[in-house]
C-alpha cells in the first residue's frame, strides 16, 4: 500500500501503521489489490442490462466493437449507466426521507418521537395548503402533514410540492424542459423502465429523465427528509463540538453512530444518557458513555446535540483500529461490508439495525420506530457490557481533534443575518437580503457549496480542504455538507478563527455576522438547505439561480447519491465541479452533453477537473463572469 494517498493526514498515517502491525486490512490495501481498474468500466462502456451481454464497446471510435449486440452504441450505454446511478442515488435519499415521515406519523406527546419545531411544521402545512394550519392540534396536524408527505412518493397526479420554492424563472425552465418531477418513486421507476433493453437510446432523452429524477430527490425526497427531520428533532442552531478521531475517549464506553438515518441516532443519544446505563458503565470501570458520530448520521446528531465527530467515510475502519470502540452502530448507506470482519479482530461489536442494510457477519438488532426507546436501550446496553472485553494493549487513539461549529440551517443563517440588518433602510428581518447585498456589493465575490464523499482514487480530504481554503482566500463564502463538512472540520475550518485564512472582504463579513467562513449545513440530504438558501437569494434579487455567482463542487465524490446531487444542482442552474471524473468518457457525445450541451436546457453544466487548484481557478472565472453579466 502506498502512503502517498495518506500523507496529508497524520491521524490516518498513525492508524494505518497500527493496522499493519495488527495484521488487519483496510480500504487502502483493497484499493492496491485492485491494481489497474477495468478500463471499460471506467469509461462507462460496459453494458450488462440484458442476458445477451455483457457487451463492451470501444471507448475509442474506430477501434474495436462500436455497438453491443442490440445495437446500442457508446453514447447509449454510457448514458444509461449514468442515469441509473442517478436513480440509485435518488432512491437512497428518498427512502431515507420516507422513514423520517413514517416516524413523524408515529409522533405523539408521550412517545419517543415528538414535534420539536412546531412553528416549522405549521409553516410547511400552510405552504402545502392545509386548512387551519395555525390552529389545529399539534399531533393531529403532524399526522395529516405526514400523510400528505407520504403521498409525494407515489401520488398519481401532479408534481413535487416544494418546487414552488424555486424562483419562477427556474420553475418555467423545468416546465419547458418537461423536467418537473412527479411522484418521487415514479421518476425512479421511469428511469429503470427507460434503461431496460429495447427502450430509450437517445442520450438527450435519457439525461432529461435522469435530471427529472434528480430534481425529485433534491426538491422532493431530500427536502422532505431535511424539513421533516427538523420538525421531529429540532431545526439545527449553531453549536460547538469537536472533530477527528481524537474525540474517542480511552476512559469511556465509546459508541460510533455511522450511516445516515437520524431516527435511530436520536434515540441512541437519549439512551446513552439513561442513568441505569451510565451506572452500569461506571460499575465496569468506565467513566461514562461517549457517543461519537461518523458520516451523515454523525452530522445529524452533531448539528442538533453537539455530538463529537469521529470522522468521515474513509475513517470508519480507522475508528475500529483504535481498539477503543465498544460498538459501531449503523443504519443505512456508505457502510463498508468489511467492517464486521475487522471488528472481530478487536473487541468491537458491529451492530446493524436495518433490513435495508443487513451486512454479513454483523450483530443484527433490528430497529423498530414503534419500539424505538427499548431498541436503543438494548443496543446501548450491549455496547456498555462490551467495555469489559476491551484489551488495553490494543488501544491507540491519535491525539488529534479540532474545535468545530456546526448547525447552520437556513433559519440559523438568517438569524445571524438579522443582527446586521440595516434598520435605516427599513430592511425587514428574517430575509437573506444582507447576504445578497454583500455579494452584489462585491464584499463577497460569490458562494460555493462544497459537498460529497471521500474516494481512495485521490489523496483523501485534500481535494475538499484545498478547494475550500482557496475559495475563502478569494472572498468566496463556502457552505458544506456530508463528508466534505467533516473534512473541513478536521482541519479547523469550521471555526471563527478560520476567518484569518480569508480575503479581506469575507473576513469582514465573518467578523460582523460572527460566523465561520465555512458553514456546516448538515448531512448529504441537507444539500436541500443549499437549494433553499440560493433560491431565497435569487428571489430576493429577482433573478434565476443560474444568474447568481454561485458554484457547486464535489472534489472527492464516490457514491450514486453524489451523482444525483450533482444532477439536481446542475438542473437547478448551478455549474458543478467534479474532482472525480464520472464513468462517461467512453462517449465523446455524452461527455460533451454534460460539459456543454445541457447548458442550453438548464443554464448550467457539469465541469470535470481533477486538480483542485485548477478547479478553483475555473470556479473564479465562472463567478466573475456571472458578476459581469449581472452588472455588479
Amino acid at each position: 500500500m502506498s502512503n502517498e494517498l495518506l500523507k496529508s493526514d497524520v491521524t490516518a498515517e498513525a492508524l494505518i501503521a497500527k493496522a499493519q502491525r495488527d495484521g488487519v486490512e483496510t480500504m487502502w490495501d483493497r484499493k492496491a489489490a485492485q491494481k489497474t481498474q477495468c478500463g471499460f468500466g471506467e469509461a462507462g462502456v460496459c453494458c450488462r442490462i440484458c442476458a445477451m451481454g455483457p457487451c463492451r464497446v470501444s471507448p475509442v471510435p474506430g477501434k474495436g466493437a462500436e455497438r453491443g449486440i442490440c445495437g446500442a452504441n457508446a453514447g447509449t450505454i454510457v448514458a444509461r449507466n449514468f442515469v441509473r446511478m442517478i436513480a440509485g442515488g435518488a432512491s437512497a435519499h428518498s427512502d431515507h426521507a420516507r422513514d423520517i415521515v413514517h416516524a413523524m406519523h408515529l409522533a405523539s406527546a408521550e412517545g419517543p418521537f415528538k414535534i420539536r419545531d412546531e412553528a416549522k411544521m405549521r409553516r410547511i402545512a400552510a405552504e402545502w395548503g392545509i386548512e387551519a394550519a395555525d390552529t389545529k392540534e399539534t399531533y393531529a396536524l403532524a399526522h395529516e402533514l405526514a400523510e400528505m408527505a407520504l403521498e409525494e412518493f407515489g401520488k398519481p397526479f401532479g408534481t413535487q410540492r416544494f418546487l414552488t420554492r424555486a424562483p419562477q424563472q427556474r420553475q418555467d425552465i423545468w416546465k419547458r424542459e418537461r423536467m418537473e418531477p412527479r411522484a418521487i418513486d415514479q421518476e425512479i421507476t421511469t428511469i429503470m423502465h427507460s434503461t431496460h433493453i429495447g427502450c430509450a437510446s437517445d442520450i438527450d432523452s435519457l439525461l432529461n429523465r435522469g435530471m427529472r429524477a434528480s430534481l425529485g430527490d433534491g426538491w422532493g425526497g431530500s427536502m422532505i427528509g431535511t424539513e421533516f427531520s427538523d420538525i421531529l428533532y429540532g431545526t439545527p442552531k449553531a453549536c460547538a463540538s469537536e472533530s477527528n478521531l481524537g474525540v474517542i475517549d480511552a476512559e469511556m464506553v465509546n459508541i460510533v453512530l455511522h450511516g445516515h438515518d437520524p431516527n435511530l441516532a436520536e434515540v441512541v443519544v437519549v439512551a446513552s444518557k439513561n442513568p441505569e446505563l451510565l451506572e452500569l458503565a461506571k460499575s465496569l470501570g468506565a467513566k461514562g458513555i461517549n457517543v461519537v458520530g461518523m458520516c451523515c448520521t454523525g452530522n445529524e446528531v452533531t448539528m442538533r446535540h453537539g455530538i463529537k465527530i469521529a470522522g468521515n467515510f474513509y475513517q470508519q475502519e480507522l475508528a475500529i483500529i483504535t481498539g477503543a470502540i465498544e460498538a459501531v452502530i449503523v443504519d443505512v448507506q456508505c457502510i463498508f461490508p468489511a467492517l464486521p470482519a475487522l471488528a472481530k479482530k478487536y473487541h468491537t461489536h458491529f451492530v446493524s439495525t436495518s433490513q435495508k442494510a443487513k451486512i454479513a457477519g454483523d450483530m443484527y438488532i433490528e430497529f423498530s420506530e414503534s419500539d424505538a426507546l427499548n431498541c436503543a436501550y438494548g443496543i446501548v446496553k450491549t455496547a456498555v457490557e462490551n467495555f469489559a472485553n476491551r484489551d488495553a494493549s490494543k488501544v491507540e487513539i491519535p491525539n488529534f481533534k479540532e474545535p468545530t461549529i456546526a448547525g447552520y440551517s437556513v433559519e440559523t443563517i438568517i438569524d445571524h443575518l438579522d443582527k446586521v440588518v440595516n434598520s435605516q433602510l427599513e430592511d425587514k428581518l428574517g430575509t437573506v437580503k444582507p447576504l445578497s447585498d454583500v455579494i452584489y456589493a462585491g464584499v463577497i465575490r460569490g458562494a460555493a457549496g462544497v459537498v460529497g464523499c471521500n474516494n481512495p482514487k485521490t489523496e483523501h480530504d485534500l481535494g475538499h480542504v484545498t478547494v475550500i481554503k482557496e475559495l475563502i482566500k478569494r472572498d468566496v463564502i463556502v457552505v458544506v455538507t456530508g463528508c466534505a463538512a467533516q473534512a473541513a472540520a478536521k482541519v479547523g475550518l469550521l471555526t471563527l478563527e478560520a476567518k484569518e485564512l480569508c480575503g479581506r472582504g469575507l473576513k469582514e463579513v465573518c467578523e460582523r455576522v460572527n460566523i465561520p467562513p465555512v458553514l456546516h449545513m448538515g448531512s448529504c440530504v441537507d444539500c436541500s438547505r443549499i437549494l433553499d438558501l440560493v433560491s431565497r437569494v435569487a428571489v430576493e434579487k429577482g433573478v434565476d439561480i443560474c444568474d447568481l455567482p454561485v458554484v457547486g463542487s464535489a472534489p472527492e465524490w464516490m457514491s450514486e447519491k453524489a451523482v444525483s446531487i450533482a444532477s439536481y444542482v446542475v438542473a437547478s442552474g448551478i455549474n458543478t465541479y467534479l474532482g472525480i471524473i464520472p464513468q462517461v468518457l467512453g462517449s465523446v457525445e455524452f461527455t460533451e452533453l454534460l460539459n456543454e450541451g445541457v447548458r442550453a436546457n438548464v443554464g448550467a453544466v457539469y465541469v470535470f477537473e481533477k486538480d483542485p487548484l485548477v478547479a478553483v481557478e475555473k470556479m473564479m472565472v465562472d463567478i466573475e463572469e456571472k458578476r459581469t453579466a449581472l452588472g455588479i
